[in-house]
């Protein structure tokens, strides 16, 4: 993390010509389902509204439903645990799973479970451990963090899956398409799933009135973590509450449409405690451990409407920056819009104040975010912290000096850009500027575009709103 950590991996990804061309394979597909998804569901709007005020009671009430939620949970035979932050909570995960004398633990998507450091946590501990999302494997296999909140491993060109599964599998894929590098996963992991002492899972929901938890998978793979082995963990963030399962399938219509562009995934799994007697499968233990880490303190500022998010992540993959530099420049868990809203909450503001001001308040994530969270207001939140609490320094703080000086005054300010357009065109050639001293951040990675001969205020001062005859 650190600001001058953030600006050479984008320097970095900004230079990768294979990232950007795997980032818009995916995004762009994305971008276009979720578009067609929205305008076949007239009642978009109206549902987005609905899932944000369910999300603000919770949020409002987040006190009464997690006691519900315990005492419901308590009632079917899990165990509820709770961790104040990310140490704490690795630290239960891995002692359960001792506790358990497990040796081997499979692993379903989890992007709270990435928060909280436990594929380290179990690692360390000496407990072999599986990550059984497709996606989440390959990550694994490149000794990599996820990329993406929805699919881990975006930035990976199928090439370079193939490269991957040709080196670890054994045997390896018949082929390098598709349908054999899926086939060979599906080989190796089948062994694992069935051998497991413990599952982990995360939740997308946390059901107050019936204690239930459920996951929302397109594998499958999330039901063979969580099913055949003697104890499945739950790990969750306690802003996951809902208060009965109406109001998760409100949500749940919002989610599908705004990650994958479907009306409803594949496997949707309501898990309410361990097995029962009569039961044909199921866990002999469910432990459900409920994560704060910095939550509960966002329920009393200005950035409490960031407890709404379902994690779908449609403000990413409309995210103009995002969509130029990947998800590992960001740094943190969460990339993204959403990313540099939270990791200064989890991190501080200190190591991640970069990332806020990596934006260009376009405003995209905002109006695709399915629970309306003021994406830009939040990130000009951070910046004005940033700024009063004097993070900002050296030249940034005095180029945005000289700037409000400039800007304050408006015929100065007129007279610069007046005498900036012309120098700035002495650089143009055939509608772009490719190099211009001063402007190498820019002009390093793409062009910038060659300016109007007049500026915008002068033109408007001769055409008005009319504009040229």
């Amino acid at each position: 993390m650190g600001a001058s950590a953030f600006t050479q991996r984008a320097h970095d990804a900004l230079a990768d010509p294979n990232l950007k061309t795997a980032i818009d394979r995916t995004t762009g597909t994305a971008e276009t389902k979720r578009a067609a998804a929205v305008g076949a569901f007239p009642e978009f709007q109206a549902a987005r509204a609905r899932g944000a005020a369910i999300k603000d009671h919770v949020i409002a009430n987040l006190d009464h439903y997690l006691v519900e939620f315990e005492r419901n949970a308590q009632a079917a035979g899990a165990h509820v645990h709770w961790a104040r932050d990310k140490a704490e909570a690795a630290e239960i995960v891995t002692r359960i799973c001792k506790d358990a004398d497990a040796k081997l633990v499979t692993r379903a998507k989890s992007m709270l479970g990435e928060e909280i450091g436990l594929p380290h946590a179990l690692d360390d501990a000496g407990i072999e451990r599986v990550e059984t999302d497709l996606a989440e494997h390959i990550i694994q296999l490149a000794h990599e963090r996820p990329s993406h909140i929805i699919w881990p491993a975006m930035h990976r060109t199928r090439e370079d899956v193939a490269t991957l599964f040709f080196k670890d599998h054994h045997p390896p894929p018949d082929a390098d398409d598709p349908a054999s590098m899926v086939a060979s996963a599906r080989r190796i992991l089948r062994e694992k799933f069935m051998s497991a002492d413990v599952g982990i899972s995360g939740a997308n929901f946390l059901i107050a009135d019936t204690g239930a938890t459920c996951t929302v998978t397109n594998e499958g793979n999330a039901e063979l973590s969580t099913t055949p082995p003697r104890v499945h963990i739950v790990t969750a963030g306690i802003e996951k509450l809902v208060p009965s399962t109406d109001h998760a399938m409100a949500l749940l219509r919002l989610l599908v449409r705004s990650a994958t562009g479907g009306e409803v995934t594949q496997y949707t799994t309501f898990h309410s405690g361990p097995k029962r007697p009569g039961d044909a499968d199921g866990p002999e233990e469910m432990h459900i451990v409920l994560v704060d880490n910095g939550r509960s303190r966002m329920v009393g500022d200005e950035f409490r409407q960031m407890l709404r998010c379902i994690r779908c992540g449609a403000c990413m993959n409309h995210c103009v920056v995002y969509r130029q530099i990947g998800g590992h420049a960001y740094g943190g868990t969460y990339p993204g819009p959403m990313g540099a809203v939270l990791t200064p909450v989890l991190d501080g503001l200190a190591q991640s104040r970069d990332l806020p001001h990596a934006c260009t308040m376009n405003g995209r994530c905002e109006e695709v975010c399915p629970v309306q969270i003021p994406l830009k207001t939040l990130l000009k939140a951070w910046r004005v912290r940033s700024w009063d609490s004097q993070q900002e320094v050296g030249p940034l703080r005095m180029g945005l000096g000289l700037w409000g000086f400039a800007a304050r005054r408006p015929r100065l300010y007129h007279f610069g850009t007046r005498l900036a357009l012309p120098v700035m065109r002495l650089f143009g050639k055939g509608g772009w500027i490719r190099r211009m001293p001063f402007a190498g951040g820019w002009t390093d990675t793409r062009d910038l575009p060659k300016p109007a001969a007049r500026s915008f205020m002068s033109q408007h001062a001769n055409h008005g709103n009319e504009g040229p005859k």
